[in-house]
């Protein structure tokens, strides 16, 4: 593939990444709202919620299959326009049930997107030969980013209704653009490894993957746990956190929905300059150091007494969190291909859509802060894991 159609796949891409943040962080900062409007509890809440889960795994399982036949830029786009205008349903619902059945909509269309935008950005990662692949997760925190932070200005001045309904028309808009590109562009084939990897060693980008041998199921499932364990904290954080902030720590609305702001600003931050950092310390020292600095920053951010505390750790678990998912994700479709990437997305955004229903019930029985503090344990989880593998990740 010519140069100028990379860059124009890589450009396309991003722009998909970055809806699907925007679109997801509007939902989420939203979602105190929304809990008022249908006079939900806690843990009905989190019933609610699990629609997403549902909806998002069950869909993460079939779209490997589905980017193998139709390729993934097709299946990509199809998805951006379900997810566009399934954003608008939730604020029509009155009722903790009716939510949770149009959240299994959005969340179909979430699991969907993820799974197919992931398996064109390996291929593209693989055709460069770079670690890129923390910069098209940027531009999702990025979106995600803006996204809360256009919530936090409207929460006071527009009813969910066409807030979210303004996100279907934005979200419509860019996938016809950005759409129009990616289904010009085929896939492009990965370059020719100079030589075979060691046999102890993972293969870098570019190398044809492995056959899918007991071996590289494992490691794929492996690399699917770590990124469950990072992206709980996400979702914990995108459905919570705003919250917290307004339940436990008497924050206003506006400030509140800054929290999420906060995080995905970090995340951001951290992953655009992923791949210099990936290039410097390697994968197993990113995803260790990250998973650490992870847990510190959610104690912080689930048990600080003061508001400014709190919004601090959430940047530092966002700095924290920000390159294991992108890594995990990458080395999982290096080995296996949209399978690897299926399998890792389904255990890592199983992790993220079922995190906050877990959190919700936490919330009864303990409490809300209580409840954030898992996300501290997986990070540290994610951590070890990564640091237990170091020899069959080695790179």
């Amino acid at each position: 593939m010519p140069g100028d159609d990379l860059i124009r796949l890589r450009i396309a891409l991003t722009a998909f990444f970055a809806l699907d943040g925007f679109i997801f962080a509007g939902w989420v900062v939203r979602i105190p709202a929304i809990k008022a409007q249908t006079g939900a509890s806690a843990s009905a809440l989190g019933l609610a919620l699990l629609g997403v889960s549902a909806g998002a795994v069950i869909t993460m399982t079939l779209t490997g299959r589905l980017c193998r036949r139709f390729g993934s830029h097709p299946v990509t786009v199809a998805c951006g326009v379900l997810l566009s205008l399934s954003v608008a349903l939730p604020p029509l619902t009155h009722s903790a049930p009716a939510l949770g059945a149009v959240l299994l909509v959005f969340g179909a269309a979430y699991g969907g997107i993820n799974v197919a935008f992931n398996s064109a950005a390996v291929d593209l990662v693989a055709a460069l030969r770079r670690p890129i692949m923390p910069s098209f997760h940027g531009a999702f925190s990025l979106g995600g980013m803006v996204g809360a932070g256009l919530g936090g200005l409207v929460a006071g001045s527009l009813s969910p209704t066409r807030h979210l309904f303004g996100l279907t028309v934005i979200g419509l808009l860019v996938t016809a653009v950005a759409g129009r590109a990616l289904l010009r562009l085929d896939p492009p084939a990965p370059t020719p490894a100079p030589a075979p990897a060691p046999a102890d060693r993972i293969p870098r980008e570019g190398l044809a993957p492995h056959r899918l041998d007991s071996r590289t199921r494992t490691l794929v499932i492996v690399f699917g746990l770590i990124a469950l364990c990072t992206a709980y904290g996400e979702g914990a954080l995108a459905d919570w956190g705003a919250l917290h902030l307004e339940q436990d720590l008497d924050a206003h609305p506006g400030v509140a929905a800054a929290g999420y702001s906060c995080f995905a600003l970090a995340m951001t931050i951290g992953r655009l300059s992923g791949t210099t950092l990936l290039e410097r310390l390697g994968r197993t020292r990113t995803v260790v150091a990250g998973g650490g600095t992870a847990a510190v920053g959610m104690l912080l951010g689930a048990l600080a007494p003061s508001v400014w505390a709190a919004l601090l750790g959430f940047a530092i678990t966002g700095l924290g969190l920000a390159n294991i998912f992108p890594v995990a994700v990458e080395r999982a479709g290096a080995l296996a291909g949209p399978s690897g990437v299926a399998t890792a997305s389904t255990l890592g955004y199983g992790g993220m859509l079922l995190g906050p229903p877990a959190i919700g019930f936490m919330a009864d029985w303990f409490s809300l802060p209580a409840a954030l503090t898992s996300v501290a344990v997986l990070a540290a989880v994610a951590a070890v894991i990564g640091f237990g593998t170091r020899r069959a990740t080695a790179n």
